[in-house]
């Protein structure tokens, strides 16, 4: 059964930093790209960065890129989002899910607020 548990998130003010993490099982992890998204209230969900199946490879939209970095550890079975520089807009649920879009049933997600 594929479990995508998501964790990290929390309250942080304007400019600050949060490192989410997203453990993966179920499945060959180090087959797969992964893929961070978001949904905020009202929004749909967006993608905010993916990362190739062995991790040398990146790509972010323009609201993310030079702000976001993500990478994963493929011992670990875990990709990670380190978000930093971090605007009130960033505020969503955040979920990672694998493959060129996403295969898998969506997990619980991890909420980031930034808010003064």
């Amino acid at each position: 059964q594929v479990q995508l548990v998501e964790s990290g998130g929390g309250l942080v003010q304007p400019g600050g930093s949060l490192r989410l993490s997203c453990a993966a099982s179920g499945f060959t992890f180090s087959s797969y790209t992964m893929k961070w998204y978001r949904q905020a209230p009202g929004k749909e969900r967006e993608l905010v960065a993916d990362i190739n199946n062995i991790g040398i490879w990146t790509n972010y939209p323009d609201s993310t890129k030079g702000r976001f970095t993500i990478s994963r550890d493929n011992a670990k079975n875990t990709v990670y989002l380190q978000m930093n520089s971090l605007k009130p807009e960033d505020t969503a649920v955040y979920y990672c899910n694998a493959g060129a879009s996403p295969i898998f049933d969506w997990g619980q997600g991890t909420q980031v607020t930034v808010s003064s």
